[in-house]
């Protein structure tokens, strides 16, 4: 990857600069909450490339790939349609798990969809192959053998583009369930299985008076009368944004009680949230749901998309982030909305018990890797396919499939290359920027902290 070579000092700059634009408001408004998300970013190169979708996108923009005509990039690959597909935004190897469909089906997919957007699809392949070579690196796994696997990441995702671009039958071309996963993706299915909503509301809440009602501690803050409305009128805003087939019956809206959260993790540093207990579809104690509110950011990637169409689609970052999971995941929880909170867009969704994310701790063997990579190449390129003409949203008004597949049919040879290249290179760079970052935190040198 052609990014500019800065020494470590210039580099150290260059990076404070960045954090600064993704985080400085944030940061200035709790500061508490971004020494936790700091620290864990130092922990490894891989945890400081997932808190850093603004540097990477950062330095995909001074890469070179000049943006064709004001609207749209140009570069390998890229059109006017395959620079304008709904992304993930922040694809990499981690950001996959299962969930509960709204047709009550347990499926392994892509998640987390804070950072969608609409851009060029080569971006989620670049993001994901980095962090491969970040995993790969971090097991000891020789170049030779990261190259492999993202070449197999390449013709694993452009095989299954090429199959639904040429009017595959959905058996064959499955989702990941139960039925049809194998591997770790089949163990994170069947552990999801073996949880239960019972043991999700046991850890969260308690009984009292007959009731159900959120228990102290564990993160919750009790709320004041005023912030409490608050949420609750945001509340009645979110009921209107969900489809009509979502809840079984009128009762399920009926709210039971109402606590705040503060995010500390790597993405949801100092961002205000709140859970909100709900009656469930019937009057059984163990069916009541857990809904949070969470305030959504603007997404790294959106900062180097100059189409000012795309920005005026969405009323504000909750209906983005909703619209783009809606677009980019089939049957989506049945949950899912957004509102507006102190006139900051907000996404709704349930906390769901059936969530397990993918575990690489114990995926070490490089044929174990291969396959889950494999898998992983198959279910990206069902999701861009997913976010097009046939998603009910006119923002992608074409077949993503077909045109990433002419795209890649003109150079069918160029693309693991690609990404082997880019791999390699930006993995180097990451783990030099995670040293940089390393040192400036144990040295007092990012502002605020």
């Amino acid at each position: 990857m052609p990014v500019p070579q800065l020494d470590d000092e210039h580099r150290g700059e260059e990076i404070l600069a960045v954090l600064d634009t993704a985080f400085g408001e944030l940061l200035a408004a709790d500061p508490a909450a971004f020494r936790v998300k700091f620290r864990k970013m130092a922990a490894s190169a891989f945890a400081f490339y997932r808190g850093t979708a603004c540097l990477f996108y950062h330095d995909l923009d001074a890469e070179g790939g000049g943006r064709g005509d004001g609207r749209t990039y140009s570069g390998p690959y890229l059109d006017d349609r395959t620079s304008r597909v709904w992304i993930h935004g922040d694809l990499h190897a981690e950001n996959f798990g299962t969930y509960m469909d709204s047709n009550g089906r347990l499926v392994f997919n892509v998640n987390d969809f804070d950072e969608a957007y609409v851009g060029p699809f080569t971006w989620d392949l670049k993001r994901f192959a980095a962090s491969v070579a970040l995993i790969g690196y971090a097991k000891a796994l020789s170049d030779a053998q990261i190259t492999e696997l993202v070449q197999i990441y390449a013709a694993a995702y452009r095989e299954r583009v090429h199959a639904l671009a040429t009017g595959a039958k959905s058996d064959e071309v499955p989702p990941f369930t139960l039925d049809t996963a194998q591997g770790p993706l089949l163990d994170a299915l069947r552990d999801a299985r073996s949880l239960t909503r019972f043991g999700l509301l046991d850890s969260m809440t308690e009984i009292r008076d007959f009731e159900r009602r959120f228990a102290a501690g564990g993160g919750a803050v009790e709320l004041d009368a005023a912030t409490r409305y608050k949420v609750l009128a945001a509340f009645d805003g979110y009921l209107e944004t969900l489809p009509d087939a979502s809840l079984a019956r009128p009762d399920s809206y009926r709210v039971k009680d109402v606590v705040g959260r503060r995010g500390i993790g790597i993405g949801s540093a100092g961002l205000p949230s709140y859970n909100i207990l709900l009656e469930g579809h019937s009057d059984a104690l163990e069916n009541d749901v857990v809904i949070y509110i969470k305030q959504a950011q603007t997404p790294a990637v959106s900062r180097h998309i100059p189409d000012q169409a795309i920005r005026d689609y969405f009323q504000h970052e909750g209906h983005r982030t909703v619209i783009s999971q809606r677009a980019l995941q089939a049957h989506a929880d049945p949950w899912l909305g957004w509102t507006e909170l102190d006139g900051a867009g907000q996404l709704v969704a349930e906390v769901s018990p059936y969530a397990v994310d993918l575990d690489w701790n114990d995926i070490d063997e490089p044929e174990e890797i291969a396959q889950v990579v494999a898998d992983l190449g198959r279910a990206t390129a069902t999701m861009h396919a997913a976010a097009d003409d046939t998603s009910g949203e006119s923002l992608v008004p074409f077949s993503t499939e077909r045109a990433i597949d002419a795209a890649i049919a003109a150079d069918e040879e160029g693309l693991a290359p690609l990404l082997v290249d880019f791999a390699h290179s930006y993995g180097a760079r990451a783990r030099g920027d995670h040293q940089i970052f390393l040192d400036l935190f144990r040295n007092g040198r990012i502002p605020g902290l």
